[in-house]
């Protein structure tokens, strides 16, 4: 066999191998979880249906829990401004969120803030949904004696979300969640808009 025809057929089979691969590779890169971006008026029944998430005990206003999403994250800065992208699920999250917790309405007005200075470039955080932030939630402790993961800031010990539970009697009840939990996970609950929580803000990829 001629130097020609080795070369050639040393192609064919590089090009047939790579060809093989592609369908893997970018079935592995496009899957995601979706998960709920719009906010809801949710019951504690409701919410402790939501999917992807293993329950460890269920109480009066919501559950102890975890997440059972493989995690794919990215801590990423951009114009100097910290993020992380979870692949798995297409969400990009304030890499630390708020220094200091706040009642749910200056949550609202923080993310507001936030995007008026454009955060990491973009002009479209929010606060995430019940299903978003509890996604966070990890199996075991990492982040000191939070459930969360360390690619996280873990000074924020729980964070608002945008879902309400409006059944929740004379005052407007918000769910939030809470990294430090008991019954060896994190706390998925619902409280009252003048309850004090950190805020975390989310934001889809497209």
């Amino acid at each position: 066999m001629t130097n020609m025809r080795k070369y050639l057929l040393l192609n064919i089979i590089i090009i047939s191998f790579v060809l093989f691969l592609m369908p893997f590779t970018q079935a592995a890169e496009e899957t995601r979880i979706s998960l709920r971006s719009n906010y809801r008026d949710l019951s504690v029944h409701q919410v402790q249906l939501i999917s992807n998430i293993s329950i460890r005990r269920k109480h009066d206003y919501g559950f102890f829990g975890y997440s059972t999403v493989t995690h794919r994250y990215e801590n990423k800065p951009i114009n100097e401004d910290s993020v992380v992208i979870n692949h798995a699920t297409g969400l990009m999250w304030h890499q630390s969120g708020s220094d200091k917790g706040m009642v749910w309405n200056e949550a609202k007005q923080w993310v507001k803030d936030l995007n008026s200075r454009g955060y990491a470039g973009y002009s479209d955080w929010r606060l995430p949904t019940v299903e978003e932030a509890a996604s966070l939630l990890e199996l075991n402790r990492t982040g000191g004696d939070l459930y969360i993961d360390t690619v996280f800031d873990t000074r924020q010990s729980g964070i608002w979300t945008g879902d309400e539970n409006d059944s929740a009697s004379y005052l407007e009840g918000v769910w939030n969640v809470r990294f430090k939990g008991a019954y060896g996970a994190g706390n998925v609950s619902w409280c009252y808009e003048n309850a004090v929580n950190y805020v975390r803000p989310v934001r889809s990829m497209k």
